[in-house]
């Protein structure tokens, strides 16, 4: 379909977000149970509820979303490989501290304070997680690290009706900052990025939060309909090491067991030409009910749909979003992926047109067989006329730290 609001320079069936915006970013609560008690000075009240840093795997993966995010690359400058180990080791330390909250050290007469003072004396866990990745570039000739470098990571590629921006494309590290503050993120971002200036060159950032759910069930996105229904059970260790964590025998280095694949795309909607579709398309469009999330041969949020019943779309149109996104069959299932995607918001653009829409993030073990999989059948699906994706990346998640002597990346080095 085309839309003739659309605004000059989009592209017209731009890949749509790989199956978040309505068959669901996470079908996952915000936050977690888990809570300690409240900071002894603490300003806000808020309980110190940690996430623990240390696993086989990195928390913010699986770890249920919470309610802001914030999704950067960096360019790593340091010489050599013995600085990235430095770095890499201050680094984990950092991530570690921030994740379990605290009191900051004592600063030292006449110097500049250790903390930025934006969260109060004590730092509040508030659910945060960090998560490190890294691009195909850090495996280039300055570390030595060609030799093992994941076997599928490379620079993401621009899709059919993608509009990537230079600036906000690829990088050597990506992190992915999460929390049920937004003022916890945005702390945790700038005590890290000052404590690597130098080393670590920004290169972009997306922002993010999650919308509360109206009335219940999922959450809403910014073209109105619930997001996050569908998704592989992050609570199924069988599931995720089918389709999430890198495993033993798959032609993948040693070290990068226990790591996922990542894919990052900041996804704008095009509000204003969506707004002038009928109802009734945009839910042949999307697959579901604007008003309870119900496929279009269902009656709630969570049921099933069954496209053997009608094999030739009468009510489910072969070219929905959910249908394409994903067709449940048995040869599509595993190219299910684990998507945590967040809404963004920037304002205006220089034509007074809204710049909102998806930051967009999944987790795969194997690009090839699930993302791009998935984005081959989306190609020109009705939704596309409405998206456009102007920036983000691939990276690989390192696998997590296992103890206090353990640190981010330690088993790539020692492999090269």
């Amino acid at each position: 379909m085309t839309d003739q609001t659309c605004p000059a320079g989009f592209g017209r069936r731009s890949f749509v977000k790989a199956t978040a915006l309505a068959s669901g970013a996470l079908a996952l609560p915000a936050g977690i149970t888990a809570a300690g008690a409240t900071p002894a000075g603490a300003t806000t009240g808020r309980p110190r509820a940690v996430i623990p840093f240390h696993g086989r795997h990195q928390a913010g993966i699986t770890t249920p979303a919470q309610g802001h995010a914030c999704f950067a690359a960096f360019a790593v400058t340091v010489p050599d490989r013995a600085q990235l180990a430095d770095l890499l080791r201050e680094l984990t330390a950092r991530i570690r501290f921030l994740t379990a909250g605290g009191t900051p050290p004592a600063d030292a007469p006449g110097s500049a304070p250790g903390d930025s003072g934006t969260l109060g004396p004590v730092i509040p866990a508030d659910n945060l997680t960090v998560t490190v990745g890294v691009g195909a570039t850090l495996f280039d000739s300055r570390y030595g690290l060609a030799g093992v470098q994941p076997t599928r990571l490379v620079q993401m590629p621009a899709f059919r009706g993608d509009r990537l921006r230079t600036g906000e494309l690829h990088g050597d590290l990506s992190l992915q900052l999460c929390a049920d503050s937004e003022d916890v993120v945005s702390h945790a971002l700038r005590d890290l990025t000052r404590r690597t200036r130098g080393r670590l060159q920004p290169l972009w950032r997306t922002d993010g939060h999650l919308h509360p759910a109206r009335p219940d069930g999922a959450q809403r996105n910014v073209m109105g309909f619930k997001d996050g229904i569908v998704n592989p059970d992050p609570t199924s260790a069988r599931e995720l090491d089918r389709l999430v964590w890198v495993q033993p025998g798959g032609g993948e280095p040693a070290w990068a067991e226990g790591g996922s694949y990542q894919v990052l795309r900041t996804i704008r909607v095009l509000c204003e030409a969506w707004e002038d579709v009928p109802l009734d398309r945009q839910e042949r469009v999307i697959g579901r009910r604007r008003d309870s999330g119900a496929p279009l041969d269902g009656t709630t949020e969570t049921d099933l749909p069954d496209y053997t019943k009608d094999p030739d779309g009468a009510v489910t149109p072969l070219d929905a979003h959910i249908r394409l996104a994903n067709p449940r069959t048995p040869e599509t299932d595993a190219s299910r992926l684990l998507r945590r995607g967040y809404t963004y918001d920037r304002g205006l653009d220089g034509s007074g047109r809204m710049d909102t829409g998806l930051a967009f993030c999944s987790y795969q073990q194997d690009l090839r067989r699930q993302f791009e999989a998935v984005q081959r059948r989306l190609e020109g699906e009705p939704l596309g006329d409405f998206l456009v994706c102007t920036g983000g990346g691939y990276f690989f998640a390192l696998p997590g730290v296992a103890d206090e002597n353990d640190w981010l990346g330690r088993a790539m080095l020692a492999s090269a």
